[in-house]
């Protein structure tokens, strides 16, 4: 039987908070974050390891996208970022090696300004207790993707309404070089589907996330001070 799970609303500060409280022994925890295209998780994952510091590192699934030049052999180029466009199983793969090693660990990255991942690019150091990775496909139960799910303690879905995350999407596309219009068709043709088979499977996640701003300090009043 399908459970659902607990849905929490946190405020970024507050989300790391609860991942700093996962640090409870010697032993590295891998904590995933998920959601579909434009969730946030970048910027969630960001805001985790600004607070824990050299407590925290962050590996990136998008680390894993296949080269540009592998994607025009396999006619993939147009459809960038749906799961069969990463390679899951060396992702699985540098997660187990992150579970057991006591040496650094060397990470990719992605480069969007060129496209193109960047292997080597993030030192994970061995006294790191709290490894982030933040991605699409962490809860996937086809292809390669359960030997990532395998590889995590536990994943955090992050829910956000639609519009604030398309409107996200288009913005993140123009800024990297498409027009609006390209940045809109693409969203809709591309990040949709993949959107859309992301959320199918937000029940297999340990806990839901809504991201919610901090309130702002409210000033304070100082009655007027009677006049002499």
């Amino acid at each position: 039987m399908e459970t659902t799970p607990p849905t929490v609303s946190l405020t970024l500060d507050e989300l790391a908070s609860r991942a700093d409280s996962l640090i409870t022994d010697n032993r590295r925890r891998i904590r995933g974050i998920t959601g579909a295209p434009g969730a946030g998780k970048s910027t969630a994952s960001q805001a985790i390891a600004a607070k824990l510091g050299s407590r925290c590192a962050i590996v990136e699934m998008d680390g894993f996208h296949l080269a540009n030049r592998e994607l025009d052999k396999l006619s993939r180029r147009e459809r960038k970022g749906a799961p069969d466009t990463f390679d899951a199983g060396g992702y699985a793969a540098l997660l187990r090696r992150l579970q057991a090693s006591d040496a650094t660990v060397y990470t990719p990255v992605f480069d969007r300004e060129i496209d193109e991942s960047i292997g080597s690019a993030t030192a994970v150091e061995p006294h790191t207790p709290l490894i982030v990775t933040e991605g699409n496909y962490l809860l996937l139960p086809t292809g390669g993707w359960p030997d990532v799910r395998a590889a995590l303690d536990e994943v955090w879905y992050l829910d956000v309404p639609e519009a604030t995350r398309t409107e996200r999407l288009v913005k993140r596309h123009s800024r990297f070089g498409k027009s609006s219009e390209a940045a809109a068709e693409w969203v809709e043709r591309v990040d949709q589907p993949n959107a859309d088979l992301i959320r199918a499977v937000r029940s297999r996640a340990d806990l839901i996330v809504e991201i919610v701003p901090a309130l702002s300090p409210q000033p304070t009043h100082h009655p007027a001070s009677p006049r002499k």
